[in-house]
């Protein structure tokens, strides 16, 4: 006497089941590429929005007198002539070998894994992608990509 029900898995039954597990997965991809993606706009926001506060502070304490002197170069309006300057700090009026710092370094654009951003100075145009190298106004990502809600990365 032969018992067939229990002679295991076919070969078309793991046939089916692997076209189930292939279709899911196919489906899954996307979503997953979307989820990162999301992500990397609110790393994106979350970088624009640290570097333009450590401009507007810098500004501020250039407005306070807490910078002066040869640190601030004239046409610059009060603010940094690079971003550089945020990390490597600047060397308060009245204090003995004490830099004010602004940024512990700069951000990487998760859009373009770099760490070179656009800039604008005060003089330029909002919408300028040419910076005139006297200061740092405003910061824009160089990624030519569109977001998830259709606008383009450099007009964040």
């Amino acid at each position: 006497m032969s018992d067939r029900g229990a002679r295991g898995v076919t070969y078309l039954e793991l046939l089916a089941t692997a076209v189930i597990l292939a279709i899911l997965a196919s489906a899954i991809l996307p979503l997953g590429r979307v989820a990162q993606r999301r992500n990397d706009e609110i790393e994106l926001r979350r970088a624009l929005r640290t570097m333009r506060r450590a401009i507007d502070q810098y500004k501020a304490a250039v407005d306070q007198g807490l910078i002066g002197g040869p640190d601030v170069q004239l046409g610059s309006e009060g603010y940094p002539e690079d971003l550089d300057v945020l990390v490597e700090g600047v060397n308060q009026v009245g204090a003995v070998q004490h830099k004010l710092k602004f940024l512990r370094r700069i951000p990487v654009d998760p859009m373009t894994g770099e760490t070179e951003w656009g800039k604008r100075c005060y003089q330029d145009e909002p919408d300028s992608t040419s910076w005139c190298g006297d200061n740092v106004w405003d910061v824009y990502s160089t990624s030519g990509g569109t977001a998830l809600d259709g606008t383009e990365y450099s007009t964040w």
